[in-house]
Parts: C-alpha cells; sequence; structure tokens
C-alpha cells in the first residue's frame, strides 16, 4: 500500500462547496482507500491506495465529488515522500517558516511564466518557485497577501493549492501514524 495526501481546493470556504468531512472520508472509503484521515475542513485527506498513478487517483476522487456533491472540485495527490521533499525544500529562516505556505502546483510551470514571475516583487513578501511548489513568505499573513493561490494559478498557468506550515506538518505527521 502506498501512503498518499488528496488536497482538494476551495471547498468549506465561506459557505461555499461544502463538503463534510465525514462524508468526504466514506466517499474515499467507497473508493476502495483504507485508512482515511482528514484534517480540518479545508480538504486535506490521508489515505493508503495500492493504485499508483496519481493522475488516475486525482481523476477519481474529482469525478466523484462532482457526482455526490454536484460541483468540480480540483484535487491535487502527492505521495508522502513527494509531500516531505517539498516540506523539506522550504529555504526560509527558522523565525520565517512556522508562518510560511506552500503553494503546490498540479504540474511544471513553463520556465518563460516563471523567470517573468520572478522578476515581480511586492513589499513584505518573498517567494521561490520550483517545479511543484511555490513556498511563500508574507510579513502580514496569507489574508492580506499579494501573492495567494489566485495570483500564481493566473501568472503561471497551472491550477494550485496553497496550505500553511502547519498543516504541512500535519498531514506528514498523520502519514508517519498509518
Amino acid at each position: 500500500m502506498n501512503t498518499y495526501i488528496a488536497l482538494l481546493r476551495g471547498i468549506n470556504v465561506s459557505g461555499q462547496k461544502k463538503v463534510p468531512m465525514a462524508e468526504l472520508r466514506e466517499l474515499m472509503a467507497n473508493l476502495g482507500f483504507v485508512n482515511v484521515k482528514t484534517y480540518i475542513q479545508s480538504g486535506n485527506v490521508v489515505f493508503q491506495s495500492s493504485e499508483k498513478n496519481l493522475s488516475v487517483l486525482e481523476a477519481k476522487i474529482s469525478e466523484t465529488i462532482s457526482e455526490t456533491f454536484g460541483f468540480e472540485v480540483p484535487v491535487l495527490v502527492k505521495n508522502e515522500s513527494q509531500l516531505q521533499e517539498i516540506f523539506n525544500f522550504n529555504s526560509f529562516s527558522e523565525e520565517e517558516r512556522p508562518t510560511s505556505y506552500f503553494t503546490l502546483l498540479s504540474e511544471i510551470p513553463k520556465v518563460e511564466l516563471v523567470e517573468s514571475v520572478l522578476e515581480e516583487t511586492y513589499k513584505d513578501e518573498v517567494f521561490t518557485i520550483t517545479d511543484s511548489c511555490v513556498y511563500l513568505y508574507s510579513k502580514h499573513g496569507y489574508g492580506k497577501a499579494k501573492c495567494n493561490t489566485n495570483f500564481f494559478e493566473r501568472k503561471l498557468k497551472v491550477s494550485a493549492t496553497t496550505r500553511n506550515f502547519k498543516t504541512m506538518q500535519k498531514l506528514l505527521s498523520l502519514c508517519s501514524d498509518l
């Protein structure tokens, strides 16, 4: 069995796209996944499956959510080692790291788009872009950041979803508990 993390984008935000976690766990179990655990209401699911193809997992979860709840939800699936590698690569200082953010990318953005975004600067915001993640530190917090998920999706032309340091830590902890 392989351990995976599914990250759902845009559910349970301001009363939109409501997906109760108990129903999400049941839905995932009905797909044949085992040891399904959710973390907070924002769509973080740790599970195990014998399936090795991440695209197959993403499509299966996304299609089932659409059929069950009646709306589209982008789903990004990473295996445990990928998430650990992304987490470990965070190069912010010890002081900044606990309040940093990870914008996980669904695919590798085009080099020219990355270069274009890297030329932009925003007061009190610092970011690094890799093939799989944008690492963001905003002095005033994510809620006031100009460089949010929508910004990076628009500029890099890839879908993405963002999690904070604490959530990434907890997801990795849940993986190691399996």
